[in-house]
């Protein structure tokens, strides 16, 4: 167990976001860390997520429905950690606590904002820092993707479409679908997460391989994409489909016109489509409803985790953010902090 350090480091927005990810944005900071007051807890940081979302939040002209970060503001979000001191009466030191602290080493924290984590029930901590509650609000209460669907995954190799198309398929979905940007992530999804058909849409017109990957169309879509991907599925979908809008990577990624995609009004008129777009906001309800069926489903070996870990220190995070959204890494992404002496 490690002592109690007397400094953090932590990594800042430097500048708002405009185009692409840049070093410029980020600043590297060290402080002193105060001593812990009644009801506070001091934890050691020992996993950082990485996802594409903080890309949004790093712009000033943020539009997902959470506040951007101001210039100075810690980036990053969820993490788990271990309790290195406390005073208070809800942790002991040796405490496994998610926290949102973003990519910091250390962090003092008032009690209440902590959860308290069980080591036990699943195979590592890292596991806690997943996108199943999107993955799963999407799939299950937004579309009611299940038995006899065709379901059609754009980014399906990344931390949410992963987890999106094994939910559907242990609910009973006929066939589900991926689109991904390359060979190897093709045959991740086939061979180890299951996936019945996949597709890389950089080899060709998205339609034709959507159409013969799904000939009798499609049911569902789960769109963490955008751009050209939603127009196929428009194109593809059956009488009555039903679309989750869960993401737009082509547009986080470049803000060119044709990364927008161009819905064909008369054809999903005609064809009654049923498009949702959703903001996950991890209620009470959506975060229990994951955590229920995540514990069940790993425990009988139904649904692979997929995760790319990194281990380093904290001051990896802002390359390892860069080479998420190159689209070097898949499934769910998290950084194991490598904690050096201050």
């Amino acid at each position: 167990m490690s002592t109690a350090p007397s400094h953090y480091t932590r990594i800042a927005l430097a500048e708002h976001l405009v185009d692409s990810v840049q070093d410029t944005q980020f600043t590297q900071q060290t402080g002193s860390i105060s001593p812990i007051e009644l009801d506070e807890v001091l934890v050691r940081i020992d996993f950082v997520q990485i996802t594409a979302a903080f890309t949004d939040l790093m712009r000033a002209d943020a539009e997902i429905p959470v506040p951007p970060y101001a210039v100075g503001d810690t980036v990053g979000g969820a993490a788990v950690g271990t309790v290195i001191a406390s005073r208070s009466p809800s942790y002991v030191r040796g405490d496994l606590v998610l926290t949102i602290a973003g990519w910091s080493d250390h962090q003092v924290v008032a009690a209440q904002r902590l959860t308290k984590l069980d080591r036990d029930i699943v195979p590592s901590p890292a596991f806690y820092l997943n996108h199943g509650i999107t993955a799963y609000h999407g799939m299950v209460d937004v579309v009611k993707a299940g038995k006899g669907d065709v379901v059609y995954v754009s980014g399906a190799a990344g931390g949410v479409g992963s987890l999106a198309g094994q939910i559907a398929k242990i609910r009973g979905a006929t066939a589900v679908i991926g689109s991904a940007g390359t060979d190897e992530k093709v045959r991740y999804l086939i061979e180890e997460l299951h996936f019945d058909e996949a597709f890389n849409y950089r080899n060709g017109d998205v339609v034709d391989q959507l159409s013969t990957a799904a000939p009798d169309g499609i049911d569902v879509f789960f769109d963490n994409v955008g751009g050209d991907q939603f127009e196929a599925a428009v194109q593809v979908a059956n009488p009555g489909a039903r679309f989750a809008l869960c993401g737009a990577m082509s547009s986080q990624i470049s803000k060119d016109r044709d990364a927008w995609p161009r819905l064909n009004l008369m054809t999903a008129i005609t064809k009654n489509l049923s498009i949702f777009p959703f903001a996950t906001y991890h209620t009470a309800e959506q975060i229990e409803s994951w955590s229920v069926h995540f514990d069940r489903w790993l425990a009988e070996g139904t649904l692979v985790f997929p995760q790319t870990l990194l281990r380093g220190p904290i001051t990896d995070a802002p390359q390892a953010l860069r080479n998420l959204v190159a689209g070097r890494y898949r499934g769910n992404v998290a950084l194991e902090l490598e904690h050096r002496a201050h």
